[in-house]
């Protein structure tokens, strides 16, 4: 599948893909160099998991991929910016930043920003506190 590129206002810049109502089939394809993906709809858009973590995002016309402080420069660096939305007022950014241009029609590109986005994951992930199991009540 190429990513057909179209300017279009969205959260985190000028330039957005051809990916409304995309589907689930073309999007394991998109990723198909980086392995297999599950996708779960969710607010408006879809998560897209690898390992049971979310590594990226598909909303506002574009592929997100999570990025974290050792990562979000290597992006920026690629010309990518975050998920940047209007929350209670004032703008809340988020730690997925767009697949970069460079890799919009090179699976192979893909699957290694999408990498970097499970390796953000994961380390997130090992950073959460553990939860405590509820008990039952008696």
């Amino acid at each position: 599948m190429r990513l057909r590129r179209i300017r279009r206002d969205h959260a985190g810049g000028a330039r957005a893909l051809g990916l409304a109502g995309v589907e689930d089939d073309d999007l394991r394809d998109l990723f198909a160099a980086f392995g297999p993906i599950g996708i779960r709809r969710m607010f408006g858009g879809k998560g897209l998991y690898a390992d049971g973590l979310i590594f990226g995002l598909v909303a506002f016309g574009r592929v997100w991929i999570k990025a974290d402080a050792e990562t979000h420069e290597r992006f920026r660096q690629a010309g990518s910016s975050p998920f940047v939305y209007e929350g209670k007022g004032r703008p809340v950014t988020m730690p997925y930043w767009h697949l970069p241009d460079e890799a919009l029609d090179d699976p192979e590109r893909i699957a290694v920003w999408a990498r970097l986005g499970r390796e953000a994951a994961i380390r997130a992930a090992k950073a959460k506190p553990a939860t405590k199991r509820r008990r039952p009540a008696s």
